[in-house]
């Protein structure tokens, strides 16, 4: 054989190796799916197992409405498959300039891979305070806090497998069976919850909370929300609505303040101290970088709130 010959049989080796390796590289590579919130994330991991990757852009300890605009965001977003959003404007402050600046037209609102979570779940507070947006931090589309209901949360995992089934149909079998043992663990989550709840006197299922982001939470469990530390979404507390929220207090004996650690929590412990109450503080979202789930994270925010409640 022939110099020549070799080297043509070398050079169609080399052709055939780098399609070899190109396809057992894409049967093997992760989708890449980035998710707003550390919930969406938990959920998100649980569906996709190791058929994705997924990075959350804001952790648990971030106020979701006001993200400071990392340049390692918009690298994080120009690699991503999937992007999955909470909807409803809670990003809307800073995901929408950097999907514009991540140059990636798979996740630009309404691409195939751009997930928008909200569309399938009922709404709460849908224009409550009208259109003006003077009166706060008003979402008139409704409440985005959402995933602070497992029931809602299910919806959300039956969506997100229906969407991650279309963008990699080779893993469909993977998503819709994964969707389905989720969903399923957090409905019985949620019908438990109820139960235990509903047995603990109304009396003492009453809360006030710092900013109106657990009424999904409180629509759930039937928990009445006495008033909330912001005067309005978004408005820092003056002292006269403090004082309406320690007359309230007293006057319903209310004995639980309850809300995230990412707002501040002198005016709450203020008030906890003059009313007798305790104060319950939870963490924004799972700790995804510590592999906690999204049911570990509500077992620990309802096991903190039932202790106040029954500790009265």
């Amino acid at each position: 054989m022939t110099n020549k010959s070799f080297g043509s049989l070398g050079f169609a080796a080399c052709i055939t190796a780098v399609f070899l390796y190109a396809g057992i590289h894409d049967a093997f590579a992760k989708l890449n799916v980035v998710t707003t919130l550390p919930s969406l994330g938990a959920l998100a991991a649980e569906i996709g197992g190791e058929r994705i990757q997924t990075t959350v852009l804001v952790n648990p300890a971030e106020d979701p409405h006001y993200v400071d605009p990392r340049p390692n965001i918009v690298l994080t977003l120009s690699n991503a498959d999937v992007v999955i959003v909470n909807g409803l404007e809670l990003e809307v402050g800073w995901l929408p300039k950097l999907l514009v600046s991540a140059r990636n037209t798979e996740i630009q609102v309404a691409a195939k891979g751009y997930i928008d979570a909200s569309v399938v779940v009922a709404k709460l507070e849908v224009g409550a305070s009208g259109a003006d947006r003077r009166g706060g931090d008003i979402h008139v589309a409704g409440n985005p806090h959402y995933l602070y209901d497992p029931r809602n949360a299910a919806k959300v995992v039956g969506y997100v497998a229906e969407r991650l089934s279309a963008i990699d149909p080779g893993g469909a079998s993977v998503y819709a069976a994964n969707g389905r043992r989720l969903a399923l663990a957090l409905n019985n989550f949620a019908a438990a919850q109820m139960r235990r709840f509903l047995a603990v006197d109304a009396s003492k299922r009453k809360v006030i909370t710092y900013h109106r982001s657990l009424s999904y939470l409180t629509d759930w469990l039937q928990i009445t929300t006495v008033g909330t530390i912001e005067p309005k979404p978004g408005i820092a507390p003056d002292p006269g609505h403090v004082a309406m929220t320690l007359s309230a207090m007293k006057s319903q004996q209310c004995r639980t303040i309850v809300h995230e650690k990412y707002y501040p929590t002198a005016t709450g412990a203020t008030l906890a101290k003059l009313a007798g109450a305790n104060v319950v503080l939870f963490s924004g979202g799972p700790n995804t970088a510590g592999q906690q789930t999204y049911l570990q994270h509500m077992q620990d925010l309802t096991d903190q709130l039932y202790e106040s409640f029954v500790t009265q």
